[in-house]
């Protein structure tokens, strides 16, 4: 007999959580376990198709309001209707603890909190999250972590289990002739210099800053091509911001793609400047492809499973980030397969984990 796990998320697009949990569900023995999600959104998301057709299903509610009468009554309807979940798996930030309440009255015996950053920005917002990430515990069974920063902020001290954000680390090898051939396909230039990002544009990834560094970089390295791969409500901002400086040319803007492990073939350095973290899948990835990193200083040293990896401070100037970047060229590019499974980020192990956890925990509630 299948179980079916439900998730809880904002909505499964390719960003770095969503992508995790892509990871896992494509690993599941889905005879025996299934996930099915309940999402915040109305519209249909990237992985939307790919869930329907693993044999998952898809539950839209309104927005996540936590003051929201209308919201808790929504909330309440769907548990109430849907007593066959008996292990909820929520990645709601701080404000799991709205739905983990909710599924813990009704309920609901196997109630997990999930924490993939170890931060947040400081506004009004964060008064309101810092509030109800203090109730997580109270409303929890288990504690899940993209790491340890994630898991000791988030919860306070409690202890926690930390689930490795793993990927298929064989799709991510270095082939040089694979590398060509993507350049080619994206129109860059077998002899550019090409820096890459991953991520969602919103304000924790610092794309404004990645384009100060590279506006310096490409004055030092005519062919310099900075390869953007993601969407989000920064996006139209930051291509104005590159139109404005001359760069248009020069900055490649992929938007969604479901081929990160390729579009990582044609980067030569992988940059990532973010403002804070959890443990990101894509620099796991980066890290896969044989890429060298020049990350934040506010990025986890979890993360650096290879000596690929080095850190800059986001106090540094952009000529710092811009000297490192151009040294890091000089790294050979190799197979890392090995590295990143050793590392404990490769799926299949993982995956064989969570399953059983599961399975076990399933059965010790019936």
């Amino acid at each position: 007999m299948e179980i079916r796990i439900l998730h809880v998320v904002t909505y499964m697009g390719r960003g770095g959580l969503e992508t995790m949990i892509m990871n896992y569900y494509r690993q599941m023995d889905r005879t025996k376990v299934q996930f099915d999600f309940l999402v915040h959104r109305d519209f249909r998301a990237d992985y939307d198709d790919e869930i329907e057709q693993l044999g998952g299903r898809i539950y839209r509610i309104g927005r996540l309001v936590p003051w929201s009468g209308a919201y808790q009554r929504a909330l309440d309807a769907f548990f109430a209707a849907h007593p066959e979940y008996r292990v909820v798996h929520v990645h709601q930030d701080c404000l799991s603890a709205v739905i983990l309440k909710a599924a813990k009255k009704h309920g609901v015996p196997v109630r997990i909190a999930h924490s993939h950053n170890s931060s947040q920005d400081k506004n009004l917002k964060y008064l309101i999250k810092l509030y109800y990430k203090r109730q997580i515990p109270r409303h929890a069974t288990a504690l899940f972590a993209c790491g340890r920063d994630a898991g000791d902020w988030m919860f306070g001290g409690k202890p926690y289990t930390v689930v490795n954000n793993a990927i298929d680390a064989a799709q991510y090898r270095y082939r040089q002739a694979h590398a060509r051939e993507v350049r080619q396909a994206l129109g860059i230039a077998e002899d550019a210099f090409v820096v890459g990002h991953v991520g969602r544009f919103c304000p924790v990834k610092n794309h404004a800053f990645l384009l100060g560094v590279f506006d310096q970089l490409r004055r030092e390295n005519e062919r310099a091509v900075l390869l953007l791969v993601g969407d989000g409500e920064l996006r139209s901002s930051v291509e104005e911001k590159a139109k404005a400086m001359g760069l248009e040319d020069r900055v490649l803007f992929t938007g969604v793609r479901s081929d990160v492990c390729d579009l990582m073939q044609a980067m030569d350095v992988f940059a990532f400047p973010s403002r804070y973290e959890g443990l990101p899948v894509s620099l796991v990835e980066a890290q896969a492809a044989g890429l060298p990193c020049i990350i934040s200083d506010r990025v986890p040293d979890a993360c650096m499973l290879t000596d690929l990896v080095q850190k800059v401070s986001l106090e540094d100037s952009m000529q710092q980030w811009t000297e490192r970047i151009l040294a890091a060229r000089a790294t050979v590019r190799r197979d890392r397969f090995d590295e990143i499974a050793a590392g404990g980020y490769d799926i299949v192990s993982n995956a064989a984990w969570l399953q059983q956890y599961y399975i076990d925990h399933w059965k010790e509630k019936e």
